[in-house]
């Protein structure tokens, strides 16, 4: 069963992505952005950075967040995207929700352009048009959050990124959402350690969630991670990676906030061997 979205800030967000997807449609035809989507040539694998050597973090860049607000008044996504390429990032996340986090797809594009690392879409995707955008924009791989989405759109959204060879992280907050990510053919399922209802974040949930993942997928932590302790932590219960964020885009220099933490949680994991 799905967490009840009702008067959540999950159901006003995923229904400003339908305003915005419509809006989007009148400007540029799904026909077009499918052909654009086509002669597409240069790809990145996402799941291969997911199975590297050493602690691997996704580092997200976001500006805002509804839990946090502001969270960086000085934003440029291609100084960050190759701060966080020479700290050592396996791959990066780019938030492209314009409302809420005040994100663009845009900024996909400059943070893509100044690294050689894959780059996840972190959006609300709630309709193909949203994948065909990605795939157009360069996205290795886009963000399927279960709880959003019924269960034949959340298959479909995922065979259309496959055949646009792009790879969907699949997000689940339950034991339900992750038998339903399962089922419908996930390769990658996202831990969202927040609370839909109350956006409170409890690393424990990764913990639960981790043993009921299959061996055959990876599997990446995300949310509240905060310290190489934690790092240690969840890779300790077996995640491929974790993504982070929120802590480094609070820090002055966000690729020396990373390189910090993976610093020390491979010392850490160097230590328990």
């Amino acid at each position: 069963m799905k967490q009840n979205l009702v008067g959540t800030i999950l159901e006003e967000i995923l229904a400003a992505r339908c305003r915005r997807v419509q809006e989007a449609q009148a400007r540029t035809p799904l026909s077009l952005l499918s052909r654009r989507a086509a002669l597409r040539r240069d790809y990145r694998s996402f799941p291969s950075v997911l199975a590297g050597p050493g602690v691997r973090i996704i580092a997200e860049m976001k500006k805002a967040s509804p839990s946090a607000g502001l969270l960086r008044e000085n934003y440029s996504c291609s100084e960050i995207a190759n701060a966080y390429e020479q700290a050592g990032a396996a791959a990066l996340s780019v938030l492209t929700e314009e409302d809420y986090f005040q994100g663009s797809l845009s900024g996909l594009v400059e943070a893509r352009s100044a690294t050689c690392l894959p780059v996840l879409r972190k959006d609300f995707i709630v309709d193909e048009y949203q994948v065909y955008e990605a795939a157009a924009a360069g996205a290795d791989a886009l963000l399927l959050i279960v709880a959003a989405l019924p269960e034949a759109l959340l298959r479909n959204l995922m065979e259309l990124a496959e055949q646009l060879q792009i790879a969907a992280l699949v997000e689940v907050h339950t034991e339900e959402e992750l038998q339903q990510a399962v089922a419908a053919g996930a390769s990658i399922i996202g831990v969202n350690n927040r609370d839909l209802q109350t956006l409170e974040v409890d690393r424990a949930t990764s913990l639960r969630l981790r043993e009921k993942i299959p061996s055959h997928c990876r599997s990446v932590s995300e949310s509240g991670i905060r310290s190489a302790a934690d790092v240690k932590m969840l890779m300790d219960a077996g995640f491929d990676a974790m993504l982070v964020g929120e802590s480094f885009m609070r820090s002055e220099m966000p690729g020396d906030a990373l390189k910090l933490m993976v610093d020390e949680a491979n010392k850490l994991l160097s230590c328990s061997a």
